[in-house]
């Protein structure tokens, strides 16, 4: 079975390097390879790709050599592990505010003992059944990971409990969904306190944490707090810089 990256730098005290696609775009996925990224987040909640798209693109990462981060759009147990039978590296699942939902997630992802996911043994994770056999399970356990998403104010106060689930691999905290919480409620609690109580949990219990990052100096101040998955980069705000510079380039040959 193929190594992850994002956990060999997370059990030898290092942070991962996570960038973002949202997009059908293969050469995204080797370009990411090339500059020295760990891991690509690769988001089906708020994207849509087919599920032949999806597994085209597994493929790309296998090939590449680079972890995939997958965010599903569904909770349904069987669909979740057959991301990571078509070659996702992990999963990350927004919204758990709950120690039940996080130890359903386990159940659901983990093989026994630590969950009761099904085995099949012929995807891509284990290269179409020539690998794998009676190791499969313990080493699909040991190769990828979950991460769950601290996005509420439900979440956050229960950090503690989540974090100590074992199977959990990662704490990852959504700011727009809990930015978006804590502006509309009553709350003493602020993103930064929140960050503060993620970073806690997760030394506490020795999980993995991270963020999306906007600017260079929120990476550094994340990488300072002990986070290991911070988000930096990606084909949307990469897009979005070029259009506008190019546009900027034409407005002063042409004239607006």
């Amino acid at each position: 079975m193929r190594r992850s990256k994002t956990l060999q730098k997370w059990r030898s005290s290092q942070p991962a390097r996570l960038c973002c696609l949202g997009n059908f775009l293969p050469n995204f996925v080797r370009q990411a390879a090339h500059f020295s990224y760990d891991a690509i987040w690769l988001d089906l909640e708020h994207r849509a790709m087919s599920e032949r798209e999806v597994q085209s693109l597994l493929a790309f990462f296998h090939l590449a050599d680079i972890d995939c981060m997958l965010r599903p759009a569904t909770l349904d147990k069987s669909r979740l592990y057959r991301y990571l039978e078509d070659g996702a590296t992990g999963l990350m699942i927004p919204h758990v505010s709950t120690v039940a939902k996080a130890e359903m997630l386990v159940d659901a992802v983990k093989f026994p003992p630590l969950g009761d996911r099904g085995q099949d043994g012929a995807g891509l994770d284990s290269d179409f059944i020539l690998q794998g056999g009676e190791s499969y399970p313990a080493d699909a356990n040991r190769e990828t990971f979950l991460v769950v998403q601290i996005e509420t104010l439900e979440a956050v106060e229960n950090v503690d409990g989540i974090a100590a689930v074992d199977g959990v691999d990662g704490l990852f905290i959504g700011p727009g969904d809990l930015g978006l919480r804590i502006r509309t409620s009553d709350t003493l609690l602020t993103i930064d306190g929140a960050t503060s109580a993620v970073a806690a949990a997760a030394k506490r219990h020795g999980k993995a944490w991270g963020c999306p990052a906007g600017t260079p100096a929120r990476v550094r101040e994340f990488h300072e707090l002990g986070a290991q998955l911070v988000a930096y980069g990606g084909d949307f705000m990469a897009i979005m810089n070029m259009l506008r510079d190019c546009s900027e380039t034409l407005d002063e040959v042409y004239g607006k």
